[in-house]
Order: structure tokens, then sequence, then C-alpha cells
């Protein structure tokens, strides 16, 4: 069925007529346009120029008519997406989804992937990066080794130094510090001073 001059409503009086002032109004126009301005282009008659006129109205009735079904399309589509619970954001994932998976199908894909599968064959197989890892492998493992050692010297350094006289004598400054601050009794214990080799007696006897 021609497309030209329907309505979408089947029930509306105005079925198989276009918007008002359609061809008829455009081509009775275009005539008196014609006539009126009288600056056809070289080579075209009046009887042509209607005619074209007339064909031009046709398609801009029928562009009006195909506009019309389009939007009621649409309607039924949101319709039938809300009925079905197809949100906006559910509909984008879908897309993006089938989008994802055409690339991963198409052909040009499928061959980057390969070739970048050969470049990486072709660089670890290389004698180039073979000897760039030894050498970074057994950089770490020396580096490794270096810290322990490291650690391994610090601590006996440390264990030398409390073993020294002189970190001992510091030791026992300390205790006659703490000794002389917090006195000869504390808690009703007696408290000894840690240069005293004998421990104070209240009760000494006469």
């Amino acid at each position: 069925m021609d497309p030209v001059g329907q309505d979408i409503n089947l029930n509306s009086p105005n079925k198989g007529l276009g918007p008002a002032g359609g061809v008829d109004s455009l081509t009775e126009g275009g005539a008196m346009g014609v006539a009126a301005a009288n600056t056809l282009p070289p080579g075209l008659t009046e009887e042509e120029a209607e005619e074209l006129y007339s064909d031009l109205a046709k398609v801009e009735e029928e562009i009006n008519t195909l506009r019309q079904v389009l939007l009621a399309k649409e309607k039924h589509s949101a319709e039938l997406k809300r009925k079905l619970g197809l949100s906006p954001l559910n509909e984008l994932k879908q897309n993006l989804t089938k989008g994802w998976q055409d690339v991963q199908t198409s052909n040009a894909y499928v061959r980057t992937t390969e070739k970048l599968g050969e470049w990486n064959e072709k660089v670890t197989g290389s004698e180039l990066y073979k000897k760039t890892s030894e050498t970074l492998s057994v950089a770490g493992q020396k580096t490794t080794a270096a810290f322990s050692t490291m650690g391994t010297v610090l601590s006996r350094k440390l264990g030398d130094m409390r073993n020294s006289p002189t970190f001992k004598s510091f030791e026992d400054k300390v205790g006659n510090i703490k000794y002389m601050v917090v006195g000869p009794r504390r808690n009703g214990e007696a408290v000894q001073s840690p240069t005293e080799t004998n421990p104070v007696q209240d009760n000494a006897p006469f």
C-alpha cells in the first residue's frame, strides 16, 4: 500500500488524507509562484515546474507520514520495554555487552590479538630478553643477600655494645638516677641502689 496520504489512526475521518493544504495547496502555490515570478530555470517549462512542485509536495507528505509512524512505533516500543522491566540503564548495559562481543568476534580484533601474541613470543624468546631477566634476577638475589648481611652485622654490633663496659656503666648511672628520684622506699618495700651490694635493713640489731 502506498504510504502517501495514510493516517496512523485507522478510525480517523482523515484516513488517506495528508495534512491540511497538502499536495493540492502546494501544487497550486507552486504554480502561482512560478506564474508570478516568471523566473524559471533555463530549459524548464511552466508545466514541468508544476509537475516538480507536485512531486515535491508528495515527497514531503510521505516524510511527514513516516515521521508520525516512527513516533507511534517508538511510543509502542517504550511501552513494551516498560512492561518487560527494561530500564534505559539495563538496555545500555546490554548494548555495551553486545557491542563488546561483536568487537571480540570481529576479524580486526582477532588479527590484532594474534599479532600481539606473536610479538610477545618473539620478545620473550629473544636472547636479549633472557639476558635481561637473568641479570635482574641475579641483582635481586645480591640485594637480598646484602640486606641480610647488614641486618646480621647490626645485630652483632648492638649485642657487643650492650656487653661493653661503657654501656654497663651507663646503665649503672641510669639506675642511680632512678634510685635518687624514687627514694629509698616505694610501696612499703626497700629499694636497693644499683651500686649497693648489700640490701638496706630497717631493723638491724644493735
